[in-house]
């Protein structure tokens, strides 16, 4: 009752075996024994799994919970299959089905556990297992029971005539299947290739970007030149097709298009890198991925801003780290009129003393204005990792200009007002007065 012979197993006379008393108190007690399993496989996931959900990523508990279902529904259907044939002292045919059709299911199962295990971790999940062995064990079934034939030929009678041509919804899906296949298997293919490419570290970040796309819009080209063919279309209706692609472009993608040149443009001549710091439309951020129609530039608050190519190209980009990612930043301090200036400065320079603050050039500080309520000074660095951001530095500076003033006794101004009453008589005669 394991394995079975596909002649035995006809759709056809299955329907027939289903018409009979025996054939339908076979189906009821198999059908009987699929639930009894499912309680023990549930019953066995309540007290193993439920509570422990890390035993899940153990491949011989899991591969086992995924056997209890299938082993114990075969075990019982042949119990039953002995025992009604016991009984009955008459073939089954039912019973028999129900016993090889678990018996694969086990297999299935244990096959797809296995190649789940072999993927790294967070490839391919359970879920996906769960579909594919679901997936495959309905096309077994239908081959094994030779309901394969009767749908192909039910697909087969439905037909269309599209000029000479005929057409029937077994070739469209078959075609269909075909290209998918094709396509995801170009897609995977460009992916490992993408990704061999990008760990060449000899070669410029632009050039792995730029070859990285070349493969993947190579291979999806030459997956669709190979998948036409497949589904019975002749290659020349891409002249057609061709035409109206160009048509197209000068209606309505002439922007994706100009999108995808740039694209490519920006790439080759190395205007800006991945990790370039640029300000675009006074946003300000680094780029962290460059795509065939738009630039990724992450801001220091964390916001990403997708920036189409064709912008990059029309307007004025400032790429603050095109030849050199070291930057130049300052910091306004006022200090009172009576203040050592000389002084002053020398302690500005020995604030900059900082780990993230160049050495050479070294930090300088300079008097930029005699204002109203004191002398504005200045303290120019230049910062080596900008990329860090530019608070956290700012902060440390003050506090450390704010500490050394302190110590020196100078005064850091603030705004003072004097006001007058002008008037003949103070307020408090004139009231007297006037009583």
């Amino acid at each position: 009752m394991l394995l079975f012979i596909r002649k035995e197993m006809d759709f056809f006379a299955l329907l027939d075996a289903l018409q009979t008393r025996n054939g339908l108190i076979e189906l009821a007690i198999g059908a009987l024994c699929v639930v009894a399993a499912f309680l023990i496989a549930r019953h066995l996931f309540l007290r193993w799994f439920a509570h422990n959900p890390e035993r899940y990523e153990r491949f011989l508990p899991y591969v086992g919970f995924r056997l209890v279902l299938p082993l114990s529904a075969q075990l019982l259907v042949i119990a039953a299959g002995l025992a009604w044939s016991h009984y009955e002292h008459a073939p089954m045919l039912v019973l028999h089905i129900f016993s090889a059709l678990l018996f694969w299911l086990a297999v299935i199962r244990l096959c797809t556990a296995v190649v789940r295990q072999a993927f790294p971790k967070g490839r391919f999940e359970r879920t996906s297992e769960h579909f594919l062995a679901s997936a495959l064990w309905l096309g077994f079934v239908s081959w094994a029971i030779g309901f394969d034939v009767a749908v192909m030929d039910w697909l087969e009678s439905i037909s269309f005539h599209i000029g000479k041509t005929r057409l029937d919804l077994l070739t469209i899906i078959n075609g269909l299947l075909w290209v998918t296949v094709i396509v995801v298997v170009a897609l995977w293919a460009s992916r490992l290739l993408e990704a061999r490419i990008m760990k060449l570290k000899h070669l410029d970040p632009n050039l792995r970007i730029v070859f990285a796309k070349l493969t993947r819009t190579g291979l999806v080209v030459a997956s669709v030149l190979v998948a036409l063919p497949v589904m019975g279309i002749d290659l020349t209706v891409l002249s057609v097709f061709g035409g109206a692609v160009g048509i197209g472009l000068g209606l309505g993608l002439q922007k994706i298009a100009s999108n995808f040149v740039s694209g490519f443009i920006i790439l080759l001549d190395h205007s800006i890198r991945i990790g370039d710091r640029l300000m675009v439309d006074n946003r300000v951020g680094y780029v962290t991925k460059m795509t065939s129609r738009y630039v990724v530039l992450k801001g220091g608050d964390g916001t990403e801003a997708l920036i189409p190519n064709d912008a990059l190209m029309s307007n004025t980009v400032i790429n603050q780290s095109y030849s050199d990612k070291n930057m130049w930043t300052s910091l306004p301090v006022q200090v009172a009129y009576d203040t050592d200036l000389d002084l002053a400065l020398e302690l500005l320079k020995q604030a900059a003393d900082h780990p993230r603050v160049l050495k050479t050039p070294a930090a300088n500080a300079f008097v930029t204005l005699f204002a109203d309520s004191g002398i504005n000074l200045e303290l120019g660095f230049w910062v080596a990792d900008p990329e860090n951001g530019f608070m956290g530095l700012k902060s440390d500076i003050n506090l450390a200009i704010w500490r050394l003033f302190k110590q020196h006794g100078i005064e850091i101004p603030f705004p003072q007002r004097e006001v007058r009453i002008v008037g003949d008589k103070p307020a408090g005669r004139a009231g007297a007065e006037a009583s």
